[in-house]
């Protein structure tokens, strides 16, 4: 794979294994830049390579600690504005305070548009993002947002599979209806839901579940896996219905608190997650999880980017 020049790519803490990744498969060498810390704890930004009138690339996922990785992206973003650099895109493989986009009680915040609102301010002209947690946070950028999808990456591994008449695509929630629906279209399997109710956040307590699961192997489809009591409760109702198997899906592995050991313990026999977020060394040490890479879907919506053509193109079939 290959870029036309003035092509520069640039990475925060968060996210530079996989800076690393796309820089492969694009033939390019990752930008030199210094981002650490002054002593009181305030995040140093220095742009170590001439960007001035080049297509700047900045990749760094908003995942924990959450502020300090925003933070950095804010400040690299000013930098290389101020470097006068021709345009500036934010990839954001993990987009955090993607939760908190509406006003579903009252005298709270839409942190997802107050975000979204910092990013434009400090002065990127485009953001690439892969599986947003609600897509409508789209919608909170005045400027060009182009949004991934991590059913791709998973959809060509179970390709390669081959996978039966008896296996079954969940959503683990009615909020994860949409994404899951469409991984089971692309590998032309039933769809069933775990309907639950949460009593309050961060808690969830499985109803029922709709569709055949009997007899079948199941793969729980989602977007990310915080806490992994809705992955977690949701397998063990799966296997209550008579579910084979269970397999978890999950782009995005936040896995706080105790997440790791709920998966251990748990019915899941493996869980494939994204490399959007580094792995925590407890997960690594799991013999539950598979990583996939979406660094070649990001390269190739890099390259598209610079060369202006079709992102959308990405989404219609396999990487």
């Amino acid at each position: 794979m290959t870029c036309a020049g003035d092509l520069q790519i640039f990475s925060g803490n968060a996210s530079r294994n996989l800076t690393k990744s796309i820089c492969g498969y694009l033939g390019v060498a990752p930008g030199e830049a210094i981002v650490d810390r002054f002593s009181d704890g305030e995040v140093r930004v220095q742009i170590c390579e001439h960007v001035r009138g080049k297509d700047v690339f900045l990749i760094n996922s908003t995942c924990p600690p959450v502020n300090d990785h925003l933070m950095e992206l804010l400040i690299m973003i000013d930098a290389v504005r101020r470097a006068s650099a021709d345009r500036i895109t934010a990839v954001i493989p993990y987009f955090g305070y993607a939760r908190q986009d509406r006003k579903d009680k009252g005298r709270v915040p839409i942190t997802a548009k107050l975000v979204a609102n910092l990013i434009t301010a400090a002065g990127v002209d485009r953001v690439l993002t892969v599986d947003l947690h609600c897509g409508q946070i789209q919608g909170f950028f005045d400027i060009p947002l182009d949004h991934l999808r991590g059913d791709i990456v998973f959809a060509e591994k179970f390709m390669e599979k081959k996978l039966g008449s008896d296996w079954v695509v969940v959503s683990p929630d009615m909020g994860s209806v949409a994404r899951a629906r469409e991984f089971a279209s692309r590998l032309g399997l039933p769809l069933a839901i775990v309907d639950k109710r949460r009593p309050k956040e961060n808690e969830s307590e499985v109803m029922n579940v709709i569709g055949d699961v009997e007899g079948r192997n199941t793969i729980l489809f989602d977007d990310m896996v915080d806490t992994a009591g809705t992955l977690v409760k949701a397998s063990k109702a799966l296997k209550s219905y008579g579910a084979l198997s269970v397999i978890a899906c999950a782009t995005h592995p936040v896995l706080s608190g105790k997440a790791v050991d709920l998966i251990n313990e748990s019915p899941i026999k493996e869980i494939y997650v994204c490399d959007s977020i580094e792995l925590r060394s407890e997960a690594k040490q799991s013999s539950k999880f598979r990583v996939l890479t979406l660094a070649p879907l990001i390269a190739k919506a890099i390259q598209n980017i610079h060369n202006e053509e079709s992102v959308s193109s990405l989404l219609t079939q396999p990487n």
